[in-house]
Order: structure tokens, then C-alpha cells, then sequence
């Protein structure tokens, strides 16, 4: 397998990293390090023989993590800050239409599949609504919690 990234290349992660329960000293699903954040690459492996994994330095947090290779990109990159982020729940801050047919309410909560930075100055988000995802600006949506 090639690998994207090299030892010491400065790189950003575009989601934010929990911990999967083999960090030492952590709890499972404890944050770890913040999309956005940027650090350098101290490693290269792979996990099953079919991912890539990067050890990342991260010097602002002073942690070592493990990231695939999908969750970065090289620093000097555009990146455009998001509310939300990769299956993040979330619920519909207005009704939703197509040629004025409501398709989600207001208040309908979704998860994100997918953050789309690259298509200008405004994010849109991929989110699974029930029976149905659509593409949704980020001013349509609200944080959902419990």
C-alpha cells in the first residue's frame, strides 16, 4: 500500500479524534484532539492489512494518535471550520422542502454522514434523516441532545 503522507509532513485532522479504548489513561470515546488541530507525522502502518494508519504528534495537545488516513489532509490545505461533524446528531432548525414539498420538519433529528468543506465558503452537510439524506446548510441545523 502507498502511503499519502511522510514522516515528519505537517498535516491536519478533519475530525475530531475519541478514543477507541486503547489509549492509555483515557475513557472510551474521550476526546482526544479536535478537528482542526494540526500535528506531524511520527509513523506510518497499517491496521488489517487494509488501512493506513499515521501516528500523529499533535505538539498543542502533546499527544501521539493514531489517525486513517481519510481524517487528514495536508495543512496547507483549504480548511473552512464546521459546527458540526461526522455522525454528529443533529436536528432540523426549520422544515425542509423540495419544490415546496416538505420532506423534514422542524425539529426531525439526523446524523451527519458527511461534512462537504470543498464546495466554497459555506459548509454543507450530508445528513440522514429518517427515510431519506439529504444535503443541508449548516444554518438549517441545530446541535441535538438527549
Amino acid at each position: 500500500m502507498i502511503h499519502k503522507y511522510d514522516y515528519g509532513e505537517q498535516v491536519r485532522v478533519i475530525r475530531t479524534v475519541r478514543d477507541d479504548g486503547t489509549y492509555p489513561g483515557k475513557q472510551r470515546g474521550e476526546r482526544l484532539v479536535t478537528r482542526g488541530s494540526v500535528g506531524y507525522v511520527v509513523d506510518v502502518g497499517t491496521f488489517l492489512q487494509d488501512q493506513i494508519i499515521y501516528r500523529v504528534h499533535f505538539l498543542d495537545e502533546g499527544m501521539q494518535v493514531g489517525c486513517r488516513e481519510e481524517e487528514l489532509i495536508p495543512v496547507d490545505a483549504p480548511w473552512v471550520e464546521s459546527r458540526f461533524e461526522f455522525r454528529q446528531w443533529v436536528q432540523a432548525a426549520r422544515d425542509l422542502a423540495i419544490k415546496g414539498q416538505v420532506l423534514v420538519r422542524s425539529g426531525d433529528q439526523g446524523q451527519v454522514l458527511r461534512v462537504l468543506r470543498d464546495l466554497g465558503d459555506e459548509v454543507i452537510y450530508q445528513v440522514r434523516f429518517p427515510g431519506r439524506t439529504l444535503q443541508v446548510r449548516e444554518g438549517a441545523l441545530e446541535d441535538w441532545s438527549e
